[in-house]
């Protein structure tokens, strides 16, 4: 089995004053794929801050989080071992940015490139890399503002592979982009995927869950209430516990396809519990 990348024990993390994650025990580790699945409110942002180090747990007996094996760890070291794409970046960069820069620059921690930044002539090919990688080289010279969303999607993943870093770590990546730019960003995610990189997906939205992600872990009200292989933790129970909604899954070429039974919403005293896995899972291919 592969060393862990991020581990927690019993966990439990404030927001304020509101307990976003409790009890909180799980593992990812170096050479997965992974979708974390919640809807929101459920803590995902929360789990995504504690896993590049911007949260702490609670200081309890017994509890233990862990990011690469170490307990205590430098933030500018964690930038360039996980690699995070928020949507939200897209806005911390000027229209006028040169498109390649939106990458490069993150060699030094910035968001853009200013005028007294200079670059190894290895900084410059990892970035090619970067892009050819993930299928924007031809984009490089562009104005970021001229971009579709899409288009900068993709850049804020070039950023975070710029350092071939061990995990990569995706926060609801297609959110708010059009059916086009979905299915082009999906696919350069698969590729990414398939070419064995250590990938989780953060998402509230199954059908996002790429064919080559194997595990799948559910979140619920800070805790996770489920974890294990796809096909068994994915099933028409445990995602109508999880919306709150009756909801039927099946399966087409890899993906989950997940469509309402009724408008109506289950009572509350009818919900019971989630599984964490077994049979009951819908067919299909």
């Amino acid at each position: 089995m592969s060393e862990p990348f991020f581990e927690t024990t019993n966990a439990k993390v404030w927001r304020g004053d509101v307990v976003a994650l409790r009890s909180l025990d799980l593992t990812l580790r170096i050479g997965e794929s992974v979708a974390i699945l919640g809807a929101n409110g459920a803590g995902k942002s929360s789990l995504l801050k504690l896993m590049t180090g911007e949260l702490r747990a609670e200081a309890n007996p017994g509890t233990r989080c862990r990011l690469f094996g170490e307990e205590l760890w430098c933030l500018e070291e964690l930038r360039h071992r996980i690699g995070i794409v928020m949507p939200e970046e897209v806005e911390r960069f000027h229209p006028a940015e040169i498109a390649a820069d939106v990458v490069i620059s993150s060699f030094r921690g910035a968001y853009g490139r200013t005028r007294d930044m200079r670059f190894s002539a290895a900084e410059k090919a990892l970035t090619a890399q970067a892009l050819a990688d993930v299928g924007i080289a031809e984009l490089a010279v562009r104005e970021f503002g001229q971009l579709s969303s899409g288009e900068k999607r993709r850049f804020l993943i070039a950023r975070a592979l710029v350092h071939r870093p061990e995990a990569l770590v995706l926060d609801e990546p297609s959110t708010a982009l059009d059916f086009a730019a979905r299915l082009k960003l999906l696919e350069t995610l698969r590729g990414i995927a398939a070419a064995g990189a250590t990938l989780t997906l953060v998402t509230h939205d199954p059908g996002e869950i790429l064919p080559e992600i194997t595990r799948v872990i559910l979140l619920k009200e800070g805790s996770v209430v489920g974890d294990g292989p796809k096909r068994e933790v994915l099933n028409d129970q445990s995602l109508s516990w999880l919306y709150g909604m009756r909801l039927k899954l099946s399966w087409s070429r890899g993906w989950a396809v997940v469509r309402p039974v009724s408008r109506a919403f289950l009572e509350p005293d009818r919900i019971r519990g989630c599984p964490k896995g077994g049979s009951g899972a819908s067919g299909g291919t």
